[in-house]
């Protein structure tokens, strides 16, 4: 059986993350764009990640430049937004595509997982968002509107699981 942990990913610096290292926490895994509606998004992701972080939650954040070309920028001057506007200190991943026949191998497992409304695999938009227990596999979905303060129980529920 596949695993979240099964999957690796290039850091937004480019080294290899072997998704595995996280084997045991909760993972809240989520595209993300610097110019984009939901891009304030950062700031709750960011308090997601301070508030349980030390209880073993791990956010990871995929930059994709597939909705409006909202996040046309290198690698490296997205890592310096999200730090400098959100002071994002969660592990930031390359930019990947989440649709289509070039998606990422990990977005891939996520949608068959846990498809969106009507049974749809495809990502609708940025700050689409996948809350996976500490045993690997997909708990929930959840849509780029639902802010991240909106998921604080069911983290809470994953960490205590």
């Amino acid at each position: 059986m596949t695993t979240a942990y099964d999957f690796h990913a290039t850091s937004i610096d480019g080294k290899p993350v072997d998704l595995a290292q996280y084997r045991g926490k909760p993972l809240l895994i989520v595209n993300t764009a610097s110019a984009c509606g939901f891009t304030p998004q950062f700031a709750g992701l960011q308090k997601l990640h301070e508030q349980f972080a030390p209880q073993g939650l791990v956010v990871l954040g995929f930059p994709c430049n597939q909705f409006g070309a909202q996040d046309p920028g290198s690698n490296e001057e997205i890592g310096a937004f999200c730090q400098r506007n959100y002071g994002v200190d969660f592990p930031m991943m390359s930019k990947i595509d989440v649709n289509g026949a070039k998606a990422d191998p990990l977005y891939q497992w996520l949608t068959a997982e846990a498809p969106g409304l009507l049974g749809s695999k495809a990502i609708k938009w940025n700050f689409t968002k996948f809350l996976v227990g500490k045993d690997g596999e997909v708990i929930k979905r959840y849509p780029p509107q639902d802010a991240p303060e909106k998921l604080a129980k069911d983290v809470q529920a994953a960490i205590a699981a």
